[in-house]
């Protein structure tokens, strides 16, 4: 009976826990899919993020009106994203990668490749 006690209070106990979001750079060994950013509200979420090499990020826009993505040296671009649509980019070399909407500059985001 003691055994039961402790293996329920144990569960609830667990139960009470909280859920965290999903680390952006864990698990990413190229069979877990894309790490995702949303563009929405006029801005990038998340603003910032770390992976390691050979990860791919996934741009997708949520707002109602288009966007880019540009990273500040030109190594990637975006097409103009209308609604929905997508930009992936695989991030092959490590470094950091600061990017923004070249239609609405205050736009800024980071990628920091491991």
């Amino acid at each position: 009976m003691k055994l039961n006690l402790v293996f329920i209070a144990t569960v609830l106990l667990m139960a009470q826990l909280p859920v965290h979001a999903q680390n952006p750079s864990a698990g990413q060994d190229g069979k877990s899919g894309p790490v995702e950013v949303k563009i929405d509200n006029f801005s990038f979420s998340p603003a910032t993020i770390s992976v390691p090499a050979g990860t791919t990020v996934r741009w997708t826009n949520h707002d109602d009106i288009p966007h880019t993505v540009v990273e500040d040296k030109e190594n990637f671009k975006s097409k103009t994203l209308d609604t929905d649509e997508q930009f992936s980019y695989t991030f092959t070399k490590p470094g950091t990668y600061s990017y923004f909407c070249s239609i609405h500059p205050k736009m800024t985001g980071k990628v920091v490749v491991q």
